[in-house]
């Protein structure tokens, strides 16, 4: 378990290179047994994410095949994971499964954090998957070893475009599950478990988007900001995240009813969220002060992006890693993983032929300048390359505020017109809300 020790660090490290993610929500544990539940959407990817956010060691439940795997098992084992026997694998082996949960509970008596993927499998589906009994079973087995509750985390994984390099990503920490009076009824009560496997569900639907269909997500998503850029609502991810929850079970439940008033309210929802997307505007746009004064500012302010060492620092960086980037993308379609393990994919060949990039790149610097300038390239070519990055990703967003700012500003009658058809639209939500008696 040499490895378990430094994985929250680089962990931390890696997501924030390929993801742009935000850690919010509850504050967990930073000692003693806790045990952490997450969703399961993105294969490799999620235990960096919940190790990134948990900002301590945590040792993994695996699947046993990993241990099988010749080029996985050293890293499965060096990282402290923990074997478990699935039965689409090899139902003849479940039996093993009570060494890994006396494992389990060997760990968390000694003071560790768990980490636990309850749906069982990593998937491509717009909502959780049904909850096996593990999680419920090690954590009522732990509190009997301990003769106390300890806490469990749940760990919401949401990700705009999971297989998209620098997309967006929230880690979303939720409130601990409150089990008191389950803990001393132990892991063989089957009532036990199903209560505590029916509060793990709810407390991680709390912190995760559950949808119908993907295709629901814009009309969701789109349906909350309208609501806060009216109200002038903050967009905190957990009160966020609550909202979007609403809305869903909200559209869900329109469905089922097929009330002719909320069916016209979706459909003009859904053609104004389409509207903006098309003009490249977001509902906060269109109540943003939008003034000359104000775009003076933000013109001095995003200035310095445009000068010269910017520019250097933008061009030097995708120049360096243009190569290892194409090769990453070149080989992973090839191989067309499925979706829930394409970011895997490009996370592990992006980390092998950027690393050979990198020394290949040092090697040349030592022939060229001596042994010190290659070591010194070493740090300083990823320095290069992620500046260079960080720049880009400005310049794109500073690009978006600018076009955004001068249609508002040369095209007054149609913000005009989409301000009062959005203020309507943000009036007739709150009504459904408000007739739902379930607070946005």
């Amino acid at each position: 378990m040499w490895l378990l020790p430094i994985l929250p660090g680089l962990s931390r490290a890696a997501m924030s290179v390929y993801y742009r993610v935000r850690y919010a929500g509850a504050a967990i544990p930073r000692s003693g047994p806790v045990l952490l539940l997450a969703n399961h959407p993105n294969t490799l990817l999620d235990p960096g994410l919940v190790l990134a956010a948990s900002r301590r060691p945590v040792r993994f439940l695996a699947k046993a095949t990993l241990f099988e795997d010749r080029w996985l098992a050293w890293f499965v084992r060096a990282a402290g994971a923990i074997p478990v026997f699935r039965r689409q694998d090899d139902p003849s082996r479940m039996d093993a499964n009570r060494e890994a949960f006396a494992a389990v509970e060997e760990a968390l008596a000694a003071g560790a954090a768990v980490g636990i993927f309850p749906e069982g499998i990593s998937h491509s589906e717009p909502h959780l998957a049904p909850l096996r009994t593990g999680a419920a079973r090690l954590a009522l087995g732990a509190a009997a070893r301990l003769s106390s509750t300890l806490p469990i985390v749940p760990i919401g994984l949401v990700l705009r475009r999971r297989e998209r390099f620098r997309s967006e990503a929230l880690a979303l920490i939720g409130p601990q599950v409150d089990w008191d009076d389950l803990a001393r009824r132990g892991a063989e009560d089957a009532e036990a478990v199903r209560v505590l496997t029916s509060r793990l569900a709810d407390a991680l639907a709390r912190v995760t988007v559950n949808l119908e269909g993907w295709e629901d997500r814009p009309l969701v998503d789109g349906a909350v900001r309208i609501w806060e850029a009216e109200r002038g609502a903050p967009g905190e991810p957990s009160e966020r995240m609550r909202r979007v929850d609403t809305a869903a079970r909200l559209l869900a439940a329109s469905r089922r009813a097929a009330d002719p008033g909320t069916t016209k309210l979706v459909a003009e929802l859904g053609a104004h969220v389409a509207r903006l997307e098309r003009l490249g505007l977001r509902p906060a746009d269109l109540v943003a002060e939008v003034t000359l004064p104000r775009g003076v500012r933000w013109a001095m302010q995003r200035g310095r992006l445009l000068l010269l060492p910017a520019s250097l620092l933008a061009i030097a960086g995708f120049l360096l890693f243009w190569a290892p980037r194409l090769l990453t993308g070149w080989v992973v379609d090839r191989l067309a993983p499925q979706a829930e393990e394409r970011s895997s994919y490009n996370l592990v060949g992006g980390t092998l032929f950027y690393t050979i990039w990198l020394l290949l790149l040092a090697g040349i610097t030592a022939s060229i300048g001596g042994v010190w300038a290659g070591l010194a390239a070493l740090p300083a070519i990823p320095a290069i390359g992620i500046g260079g990055l960080v720049v880009r990703e400005r310049w794109r967003g500073a690009w978006s505020d600018a076009r955004r700012f001068f249609l508002l500003r040369s095209r007054r009658d149609l913000a005009a017109a989409l301000r009062a058809r959005q203020a309507d639209l943000a009036a007739r939500i709150e009504a459904v809300v408000s007739g739902s008696h379930v607070p946005l």
